[in-house]
């Protein structure tokens, strides 16, 4: 083996060593005399096996400057610091951190600061999603309007205990181009992604009808403020092959705009199917849709204040019915009773 391997190990063993080779944060006093040559002759004999094993490019390593065989020990030593700071205490890795003048000043605060405000983040997101659910701002608002001068938006069109009675081809015969379902308490049980069972014969009809003209418009899966990840809107298409929109603003505020483009047709040729007069009822007669209000099949896993607001939807739709008052007419179904059949089998 070339000699001049030997002279390159032994003028790089010549370095001085780390200090974390020399002193152990862990034991409470410096090691001995004995212990540190021990330390160094083996570190030298270390770096002469190392060297020796590349003698292909010692001639090579004689010319580099100084920069350069800088740069070889820095490669040579940060295994050995990295594998020691691993194995540190957090308070010696802060106490060394503060001493390291190669660490940028305020580098760590930063990066804890970050962290933090990314987890702050998703915490709020998520609160403000839980509210959302069991508090419709939106909803409230637009209910006093509603009640207070615009009574008829809150009445639907076709009342059916559930979407088995729906006649889906007398609907395309009508010239209905495709159908926007909620999601809890139409298609699924509150808050869970798979479609309610009695409900499944009825889906495959519709979309033997409409074929892919279906969709979910929800104000859970799909809406930013509650899915802001879209995990949610993804899980329910995979469980029930029903594609579902996107959107920002929760029913009944908002424009029909993001069903639109969906469907690339006008909202007046499409069927709005929910349980909720406040929120699908309304925002379905607002934007010129055909209303189809079904009863819930599932009360238990709603919310409390969800429960009582349901009470008072549907005994004003039931107390303005009795008093005469006529939801608004479409000009595709002046009818609403003829697209309401009774199910082959229940």
């Amino acid at each position: 083996m070339p000699s001049s391997s030997f002279s390159v190990g032994f003028s790089c063993c010549c370095h001085p060593l780390p200090k974390r080779l020399l002193f152990d944060p862990r034991l409470k006093r410096r090691p001995s005399s004995l212990a540190l040559a021990k330390t160094q002759t083996s570190f030298v004999e270390t770096c002469f096996l190392v060297l020796t094993t590349t003698s292909s490019r010692s001639e090579e390593r004689e010319h580099l400057g100084k920069g350069q065989n800088h740069t070889f020990l820095q490669n040579l030593y940060s295994p050995i610091e990295r594998n020691e700071s691993q194995a540190q205490s957090p308070e010696t890795q802060d106490r060394e951190r503060d001493q390291d003048p190669l660490l940028e000043p305020g580098e760590d605060k930063r990066a804890k600061k970050r962290n933090r405000g990314i987890f702050t983040s998703m915490w709020w997101a998520d609160l403000k999603a839980a509210i959302g659910q069991r508090i419709n701002l939106e909803a409230i608002v637009s209910s006093a309007s509603v009640v207070a001068r615009d009574r008829h938006l809150l009445l639907p069109h076709v009342c059916a205990p559930d979407i088995r009675y729906i006649d889906w081809a007398e609907l395309q015969r009508r010239g209905f181009k495709g159908v926007v379902f909620d999601k809890d308490n139409t298609l699924t049980a509150p808050y869970s992604l798979k479609l309610w069972g009695p409900n499944a014969s009825s889906i495959e009809q519709c979309k033997s009808v409409f074929g892919q003209n279906i969709a979910v418009f929800s104000n859970s899966a799909g809406l930013l403020e509650y899915d802001h990840d879209g995990s949610k809107a993804k899980a329910l298409e995979w469980a029930i092959g029903i594609k579902v929109i996107r959107h920002r603003v929760k029913k009944p505020a908002g424009t029909a705009e993001e069903i639109e483009n969906h469907f690339g047709c006008d909202s007046s040729c499409l069927i709005m199917v929910g349980d909720r007069p406040f929120t699908d009822i309304v925002y379905g007669n607002r934007n010129g849709f055909l209303t189809i209000l079904t009863k819930p099949f599932s009360l238990a896993e709603e919310p409390y204040i969800v429960r009582q607001v349901r009470k008072l939807e549907n005994t004003l739709v039931k107390h303005w019915l009795r008093g005469g008052l006529k939801p608004t007419s479409h000009r595709l179904l002046p009818d609403g009773s003829s697209c309401v059949k009774e199910p082959p089998s229940l």
